[in-house]
Parts: C-alpha cells; structure tokens; sequence
C-alpha cells in the first residue's frame, strides 16, 4: 500500500506521512520497553524519507506459517507487544484514521496485521515480529485482535481465503488464537459481535478512502468492497458453530 519503500542495506527508507511522528514515538516507547518484535527508528535520511531497522525473516503465507504452532506464536507476539504499549500515552495525536471500537482506548492497536505485515524467522516458519505500523492507533485489545483474526483465522468467505487457508477450521483457530493471547471470557463472549462490527465500518472507511483516488481506489477497484460483504454474510451463516468454539 505505501510506495517508495526500499531496503538500502541494513535500513529500510520510507516515505514520511502525518502519523509518522506518532510512529515514531510508539517505535521508540517499544525499544525501550525492551519489546524486540518491531523495527527501530534510525532517523531521516538526506531525501527526508524515514529510516528504519531492517528485520530479517519472510512475509506471506506458506505452508509453515499457516501451522497451529505459527498462529500460536502470533498470538503471543500480539499480547507482548499490546502488553509493551502499556504506559505510552493514548491521547497523543496524529495517528492515522481507521474503523474502531467504540470502547474506550486500552491500547496500541497495530491494526493491520496482515500475512505482509509479520516477519517470520527464516528456517524456523514462526513469526518473531511486526512491521508497518502506519494504521496503528489507540484501541480495545480485543479490537485488534478481532482486525487479526480477520487475515489469520480467518474470517472470510472460503472463495477470498488464500489457498492455504481455504479449507481450515476457522472456529479451532479462533480459540487457539484466542488461547495463546488469554482473551478473557468477556471478551471471547463479544468476539464475533465485534467483527461484524468492524465489518461495517471497514466497508464505510475504504470506500470514502477510495473516493480519493491513489492505491485505496484500487484495492476498491479490485473487489476489497466486495470482499468485505462477504466476509460479513460468511459470519451470519456460521456465527453459531464459530461462537460454540470461543465459550
């Protein structure tokens, strides 16, 4: 989504946005909690692009990070690095916009944890740590568990799932998920209420982002709309046996 992205040795240069100090503040905060699952800010280049540290390791999905054991990892990788925001102020402004709960903030949400979004250690197939937090934002942590799950479980009509996760059971994965991060009963409880939720306003945000024109415009262009729709109406047909795996 974001162009101009280059890896120049040990560094990565990106272009800088609006939520770029923001980004740069919570990447901080993370080093010094001693969270090492995130890039580290080296600073602005001479083409006034951001520098971050380089993370070795593959992105995507593959047969060894679509394992019970990788999902598991990732569930507590999520958990440690929503564990290491703790004490980063939540009233900061200039993140980027995005759907959210309407709860009150408890968190950083990365918020977009996507299969590119997860580093996983080369030869090992377990993810070790997250990348591009240009949607981060302040949120609930089950939020962002639920934006998660969305890619991972995931929660998706088997006709848009990749290949590797079509034929799944997704309730399984659900609780596994959920089992590795230590989602409350509560929580677990409002799971499926939430993604419906964040369906809707998904679908409202990317098409008033589309109306602009750049790369949203094209994901919209290529069914992500669609997709979204029936994400929606996939979980009103199997909200039941989905809910039986999460209580």
């Amino acid at each position: 989504m974001t162009d101009g992205v280059v890896r120049v040795g040990d560094t990565v240069r990106r272009p800088v946005s609006a939520s770029t100090p923001a980004v740069h503040a919570l990447l901080r905060h993370l080093e010094a909690a001693g969270f090492a699952g995130a890039p580290r800010v080296v600073g602005v280049d001479e083409l006034g692009r951001e520098v971050l540290t380089y993370l070795p390791g593959a992105t995507g999905l593959r047969l060894e990070s679509v394992t019970d054991e990788a999902l598991g990892r990732l569930g507590g990788l999520l958990r440690a690095f929503h564990d290491a925001t703790l004490g980063f102020p939540l009233t900061m402004e200039g993140w980027e916009g995005g759907s959210n709960d309407d709860q009150a903030p408890e968190v950083i949400g990365h918020c977009d944890l996507t299969p590119d979004n997860v580093i996983f250690r080369a030869g090992a197939g377990l993810p070790y740590a997250l990348i591009d937090f240009d949607l981060a934002r302040p949120t609930t942590r089950l939020f962002d568990v639920v934006t998660t799950l969305r890619h991972w479980a995931p929660i998706a009509d088997p006709v848009d799932r990749p290949p590797l996760l079509r034929n799944v059971d997704v309730g399984a994965r659900l609780r596994l998920f959920c089992d590795a991060y230590g989602v409350p009963a509560r929580d677990r409880r409002r799971l499926l209420e939430l993604a419906r939720f964040r369906f809707h306003r998904s679908y409202a945000v990317m098409r008033t982002r589309a109306a602009a024109g750049g790369n949203w415009a094209q994901m919209w262009a290529g069914g992500a709309g669609e997709r979204i729709r029936r994400a929606a109406a996939w979980l009103d047909v199997h909200e039941d046996e989905l809910h039986a795996h999460l209580v």
